[in-house]
C-alpha cells in the first residue's frame, strides 16, 4: 500500500483548506455551474481534500482504471502470445483489484492474428466476476460476436479523422456511425439482464499522425452521435500520443458541452511524447476519472514505430494514490505481471517507471 502525500499550507494552499462547508459547498454546487476549468479543478481539489478524511474502506476508489494491456497492449506485436499467458495475465489483473479489462477484440485472425483465440481468452477472463470484462469491436458483426460471448462491456471504436477511420475500418466516418447504432438496436433487442455496457471511443481525438491536427468540431461531431445513439458512455483516446495538458483540457471541455455533464467520460492515454501522465492530471482536473491504461505501457501506434505505447498502470496508479486519489488497486500484485509478460514478449516491448526505480521503501506505509 502506498502512502498518500502529505501536504503543507505552503506547498498545497487548495489541500490545506480546514472548512468543511467549503469544501462541501463546492462538490455540492458543482453540478449546476458552468462546466469550465475553474470549476473543474475546484471540485477536483475538494474532492482530494474530503478524500483524505475519510477511512480507505468506507468508500469507492475515487479513479476508475481500465487495464487494457490484453487487448491494446498485444494487439501490434510481432509475436504470438500463448493463449495460457493471456489468461494468466488476465488472473494476476483481476487479482490486483483492477474492476475493468479490456480483455480482447472480436476481429477477423486475418486482421489481426493475435486474437485468433479471443473466444477462449474472454470465456475464462468472464469467470471474474468482480471485473467488468470488455471487448472492443471495429463492426456490427464484431459486435454480435461479442454480445454472444456475454461480455460485459462492448467498446464501439469510431475515428474523428476521416483518413485514420477509412485506413483502420474500412469505412467512412458516417458508415461507422450507422454501424454503432445498429449495435444500439442490437444490444437493445436483448433481455435486460443480457445487456452490455456500450462505449463509444473516438480515435484520434488529440491528433492524427495522417491527418496532423484534427478539429475540436470533428470529435464533437462523432461524440454527439455517440450521445443521441444513446451510448452508455463516451472515449476519448489518443491514439498517436500527440496530446499535450492543453489540449486534454480544451477537448474534454468541449465535449462535456457538447454531449451534457451527465454522459460520462474516460481517457485512453498514450505516452508517445511523454507527456502521458501529465495529461493524465489534465484530464483529472478537466474532470475526468476514469482512465484506461497498460501494465508495462504495452501497446502503442503502427504509425509511430519505436514509440512508447499506453501510459503505463502501474505508474499511474502510484501518481494517483500519492495524490491521495484511490484507486482500489494492489500495486505490488499488479508488478506481478511484469513476470509473465517478460516471459512471452522482448523486454523492448516493457516500459514503466516504477519498475525500473521500485517502490521507496520510505514510501510504503506500515500497513
Amino acid at each position: 500500500m502506498i502512502r498518500p502525500a502529505r501536504c503543507s499550507a505552503r506547498s498545497e494552499p487548495f489541500l490545506t483548506l480546514r472548512c468543511r462547508e467549503l469544501s462541501d459547498a463546492i462538490i455540492a454546487v458543482h453540478a449546476s455551474l458552468g462546466l469550465d476549468r475553474l470549476s473543474h479543478e475546484l471540485f477536483f481539489y475538494a474532492t482530494i481534500y474530503n478524500r483524505s478524511r475519510e477511512s480507505p474502506m468506507a468508500r469507492a476508489p475515487d479513479v476508475h482504471i481500465c487495464e487494457v494491456a490484453p487487448r491494446d497492449g498485444l494487439q501490434n506485436l510481432d509475436i504470438f502470445v500463448p493463449t495460457e499467458a493471456k489468461c494468466a495475465l488476465i488472473d494476476t489483473i483481476a487479482a490486483a483489484g483492477v474492476r475493468e479489462i479490456d480483455a480482447g477484440s472480436f476481429v477477423p485472425p486475418k486482421v489481426v492474428p493475435q486474437f485468433a483465440d479471443v473466444d477462449a481468452v474472454m470465456a475464462h477472463a468472464l469467470t471474474h466476476k468482480s471485473a467488468t470484462i470488455g471487448a472492443l469491436v471495429p463492426n456490427p458483426k464484431g459486435a454480435e460476436r461479442a454480445i454472444a460471448a456475454g461480455v460485459n462491456a462492448v467498446y464501439f471504436v469510431i475515428s474523428a479523422s476521416e483518413t485514420h477511420n477509412r485506413a483502420n475500418v474500412r469505412r467512412t466516418v458516417d458508415e461507422q456511425i450507422e454501424g454503432f447504432r445498429a449495435v444500439r438496436a442490437a444490444i437493445d433487442a436483448r433481455p435486460v439482464e443480457e445487456r452490455p455496457q456500450l462505449m463509444g471511443a473516438i480515435s484520434t481525438s488529440f491528433g492524427c499522425s495522417l491527418e496532423g491536427e484534427v478539429s475540436e468540431a470533428a470529435v464533437c461531431r462523432v461524440a454527439r452521435a455517440f450521445a443521441e445513439a444513446r451510448a452508455d458512455e463516451i472515449g476519448l483516446a489518443d491514439t498517436v500520443g500527440y496530446a499535450t495538458p492543453k489540449s486534454i483540457r480544451q477537448i474534454v471541455t468541449a465535449v462535456r458541452r457538447e454531449v451534457g455533464a451527465q454522459m460520462t467520460l474516460r481517457l485512453h492515454l498514450h505516452d508517445t511524447l511523454g507527456a502521458g501522465l501529465a495529461n493524465a492530471v489534465a484530464g483529472l482536473e478537466a474532470g475526468i476519472r476514469r482512465f484506461d491504461a497498460a501494465v508495462s505501457g504495452l501497446g502503442g501506434c503502427p504509425f509511430a514505430p519505436g514509440a512508447r505505447g499506453n501510459i503505463v498502470t502501474e505508474d499511474l496508479v502510484f501518481m494517483l494514490e500519492r495524490m491521495g486519489l484511490s484507486t482500489g488497486i494492489d500495486l505490488d500484485r499488479l508488478m506481478q505481471t511484469r513476470e509473465i509478460l517478460a516471459r512471452h514478449i522482448p523486454a523492448k516491448h516493457l516500459t514503466g517507471h516504477l519498475h525500473e526505480a521500485g517502490i521507496p521503501k520510505v514510501l510504503r506505509s506500515a500497513a
